[in-house]
C-alpha cells in the first residue's frame, strides 16, 4: 500500500463516492450509517483543532453522476485530503463501458488532484464468493486504471482488494455488498495508515478461523439474502432506479468535524 511519507497536519477531509464512502452497512442506533470516512474524520479531527470534514457520497452512485454531482463541488472547497472511490457500481451492472468509465475516472483525478494537498484513491475491497467472481476481470480493469492515474497525478491509493481479510464474508453485511462495522474500521486504519499516520491496528490481520455454518444454515441465508437484498437490486438496476435517488450527501458542507450521536 502506498503511504505518503511527507503528510502534514491535515485540517480539512472531503469524501466522495456512493454507499461504501457513506458508510453502509455501519449502522448507528438512530438509523444512520457511520463509515470508515466518518471513523476517519474522528481520528483525524482528535489530532486537529478545527478539522473540517464533508462527506458528499451518496448510495447507489454511478461514477457519471459522481463525476456530474460531487466532484466540482469537491474541489470547489479546498480541503487538504480528498478521497474519491468510485466505479464499482458500475463494474456490477450487466452492461458497462468500461471505456467511458476509465474516461469519467481520469476527469475526476484530473479535477480533485489540484484542488487538494493530498488525493486519496482505493481499490476497493470485494467479498470472497460465485457472485462476485463473475465481475473480478471489470474490477481488476477498473483498479489498474486507478493505478495508473495515481501514479500521474501523484494520489495515494489504499488497496482494500488484494489483503485476504477484508474479503471475508464476516467483514460483510447480509446484503453481501456493503461492510460491517468492523470492516468499515478496518478501512479507515488502511486510510490512515496510507496519510502516513502511525498504526493503531492491523487492519490486514484475518480473523480467527470458526467452524462453518452447515449446509442447512447456508441455504437459509441464501434465500434470506436473496429475497431481501438481491431481487430488489436486480429489480433497480432492471429499471433504472437507484436506492440513492433523491438522496442529499450526509456532509453536504465543509464544517467542523461533529461527532455523530449514538
Amino acid at each position: 500500500m502506498q503511504k505518503n511519507a511527507n503528510h502534514t497536519s491535515y485540517s480539512s477531509l472531503v469524501t466522495i463516492g456512493d454507499s461504501f464512502t457513506e458508510g453502509m452497512s455501519d449502522l448507528l442506533p438512530d438509523g444512520s450509517y457511520r463509515g470508515w470516512a466518518d471513523v476517519l474524520a474522528g481520528r483525524m479531527a482528535a489530532r486537529t483543532p478545527g478539522f473540517r470534514y464533508a462527506n458528499l457520497a451518496v448510495r447507489g452512485k454511478l461514477i457519471g453522476q459522481i463525476v456530474d454531482e460531487q466532484v466540482d463541488v469537491a474541489a470547489a472547497m479546498g480541503a487538504d485530503v480528498i478521497t474519491l472511490v468510485g466505479g464499482l457500481n458500475d463494474t456490477l451492472r450487466p452492461k458497462v463501458d468500461m471505456g467511458r468509465v476509465r474516461g469519467l475516472l481520469e476527469e475526476a483525478v484530473e479535477k480533485l488532484a489540484p484542488a487538494c494537498e493530498q488525493l486519496v484513491l482505493m481499490r476497493s475491497p470485494g467479498r470472497n464468493g460465485p457472485v462476485m467472481e463473475r465481475f473480478r476481470p471489470r474490477m481488476e480493469e477498473l483498479f489498474a486504471c486507478i493505478d495508473d492515474l495515481a501514479a500521474r497525478h501523484g494520489a495515494v491509493v489504499v488497496d482494500l482488494y488484494g489483503p485476504p481479510a477484508l474479503g471475508d464474508p464476516r467483514m460483510w453485511d447480509v446484503d453481501r455488498l456493503h461492510l460491517t462495522a468492523e470492516g468499515h474500521r478496518r478501512v479507515a486504519e488502511a486510510v490512515w495508515q496510507a496519510l502516513g499516520h502511525e498504526p493503531e491496528g492491523d487492519w490486514q490481520s484475518v480473523l480467527p478461523p470458526t467452524a462453518p455454518p452447515g449446509w442447512g444454515t447456508r441455504r437459509l441465508a441464501d434465500v434470506r439474502f436473496a429475497k431481501q437484498h438481491l431481487v430488489p437490486w436486480i429489480g433497480r438496476r432492471l429499471t433504472g432506479r437507484s436506492s440513492g435517488d433523491g438522496r442529499p450527501a450526509k456532509r453536504a458542507e465543509l464544517l467542523p468535524y461533529e461527532a455523530p450521536r449514538g
